[in-house]
C-alpha cells in the first residue's frame, strides 16, 4: 500500500510540474507589451546603448538591433581591449521560455574609440545547441541565428565587455548592460 501511495504522490508531483512549464503559444502575444525598445547605461567615461529599430517586426522580417559604445572622457581617443567584439547580444524568448546565448571567438583585440564618435555594431545572429536539445529548440536557435526570428516576445539583455589600460599599467574592467524588448508577430 505504501508503494502505491508513494508512486501516486510522485505521479501527482510530476503531473503538476509538467502543467506549469507549458509555454504560452507564440500566437498569443497580446498580453506582452514592448516597454523598452532602447536602453542606455553610463559608467565613468563610457556610454553603452542597445537599440531595436522597431518595436514590432513581422515574421520573416530581418530584426535590426544594434549596440553602441561611446567614449565621453577628457582624452581625444582611448584604446579598449576586448574579444572579437566588445558587444554581446544574448536573447530570451518569453512565450517559449527559450534562451539563446551569444558566443564569439575570444582573441584579444584593441579598438581605438574617438571621443564623441560611437562604435556601432548590428546584431548578426548567434546561438548554439547540443544534440541533446529537443528539435523545437534546435530549429528555433537555427532560425534566430539566421536572423529569421519566429513570432514571439523577445528580450535582449545585451552588454559591452572590455577593459582599458591605465598609465601605470593597471587595468579597469567594464561590463555595461542594457535590456530591450521587441515582438515578432505572425
Amino acid at each position: 500500500m505504501k508503494t502505491f501511495a508513494t508512486a501516486g504522490m510522485i505521479g501527482l508531483v510530476l503531473f503538476q510540474s509538467a502543467c506549469g512549464v507549458n509555454p504560452i503559444p507564440p500566437e498569443n502575444l497580446t498580453e506582452f507589451q514592448v516597454t523598452n525598445p532602447q536602453a542606455e547605461t553610463i559608467k565613468d567615461d563610457f556610454t553603452y546603448r542597445l537599440v531595436t529599430e522597431k518595436e514590432h517586426y513581422t515574421e520573416g522580417d530581418s530584426v535590426k538591433v544594434y549596440a553602441e559604445l561611446e567614449y565621453t572622457g577628457e582624452l581625444e581617443t582611448i584604446e579598449i581591449f576586448h574579444a572579437a567584439s566588445p558587444f554581446y547580444f544574448p536573447i530570451y524568448e518569453e512565450t517559449r521560455n527559450y534562451s539563446v546565448e551569444y558566443a564569439m571567438n575570444e582573441p584579444l583585440l584593441i579598438t581605438v574609440l574617438t571621443k564623441g564618435e560611437p562604435l556601432k555594431e548590428y546584431y548578426a545572429g548567434s546561438g548554439g545547441y547540443s544534440s541533446e536539445d529537443d528539435n523545437a529548440y534546435i530549429e528555433f536557435v537555427q532560425n534566430v541565428s539566421d536572423n529569421n526570428f519566429p513570432s514571439g516576445y523577445y528580450q535582449m539583455s545585451g552588454y559591452a565587455d572590455f577593459f582599458t589600460e591605465n598609465a601605470d599599467g593597471s587595468k579597469t574592467f567594464y561590463n555595461l548592460t542594457a535590456l530591450i524588448d521587441f515582438k515578432v508577430i505572425p
